[in-house]
């Protein structure tokens, strides 16, 4: 079948200079001699029209030169579609793309485009609400918001809100419907995972696979700041604790567990974050899998 590629390029997202993005796409994409348009994303993050556009112009594969936001807009369109998803990794985490192995080199990642293979990959919902990374109740759905809201983006700028938000924030209280269980706990943040990271390599779900019809869930319970942050360490860094999907045992400072749908009280009203972006909180939070959303093309 021979493909035909629409690239949407993000003017705004991460901190990387976009002025010869153009430039390479369109001499590499030439030189493989495969029919291609470029065009901006969206402002508004609307994207109905590409269901117009791609019938009428048979394009096969929509090549997303942006970060997670700009992923989950164009992917909450082109659910259930037999488009070809791909990533030009240009945000401040890339979660997804890094997930999927997708190189952060502009020109290997175009070899990925063209060379690659097109798979399904899960997604999910939170509230109805389109998720195809990682969404998130508490601390990191704090530094969400406020790291939306900096005129300056990028890893340092993250990393200075991470540890003023890790000083600051409160604990909230949950609680918690899963694979036949309740339980209450106060906690620092629940994250709740399809990708295995938050971005930039950090890994906050080990076990977690783009496709394996489960979300992973962390719950970093409370505890002082000084334990609250080796958790954190060993978890991101080093991945200790095991899934155990059952039993719920009092004296663990992490649960981490796999679920296709979770139902979460949130009587705090702790923040939330979907894909790395601030959404408006709400007291009832259900999450559920949505197995094949989407194909992404992948090394």
């Amino acid at each position: 079948m021979d493909r035909k590629l629409l690239f949407l390029i993000n003017p705004i997202s991460g901190t990387r200079n976009k002025n010869r993005l153009s430039e390479i796409i369109t001499t590499e994409t030439t030189r493989r001699n495969i029919p291609f348009q470029i065009k901006p994303t969206s402002i508004e993050g609307k994207y109905e029209f590409l269901i117009e556009k791609i019938s009428r112009e048979n394009i096969t594969d929509v090549i997303i030169c942006g970060g997670d936001g700009s992923i989950n807009h164009v992917a909450s369109t082109l659910i259930g579609t037999n488009v070809n998803i791909g990533i030009i990794p240009m945000g401040s985490g890339n979660g997804l793309a890094f997930a999927a192995k997708i190189p952060f080199n502009i020109l290997k990642a175009l070899d990925v485009v063209f060379d690659g293979k097109a798979s399904a990959i899960d997604a999910f919902l939170v509230n109805n609400t389109f998720g195809c990374m990682l969404c998130g109740l508490g601390f990191d759905a704090q530094v969400a918001h406020e790291f939306f809201n900096q005129k300056k983006r990028g890893l340092f700028t993250y990393i200075k809100i991470t540890l003023r938000q890790f000083f600051c924030s409160k604990f909230y209280s949950f609680k918690v419907e899963v694979n036949n269980n309740t339980f209450n706990t106060d906690a620092f943040f629940i994250s709740i995972a399809n990708s295995n990271q938050f971005g930039n390599y950090v890994t906050i779900a080990p076990k977690a696979r783009l496709n394996d019809g489960l979300l992973d869930v962390v719950i970093i319970k409370k505890q002082n700041k000084i334990q609250t942050g080796f958790s954190i360490f060993r978890q991101i860094v080093f991945g200790k604790n095991q899934t155990f999907p059952q039993v719920f045992e009092k004296n663990k400072s992490v649960y981490y567990f796999q679920t296709n749908q979770i139902k979460i009280q949130n009587r705090g009203l702790a923040p939330l974050h979907i894909d790395g972006e601030p959404v408006e909180t709400n007291s009832i939070i259900e999450i559920k899998i949505l197995p094949n959303a989407f194909k992404l093309i992948q090394p």
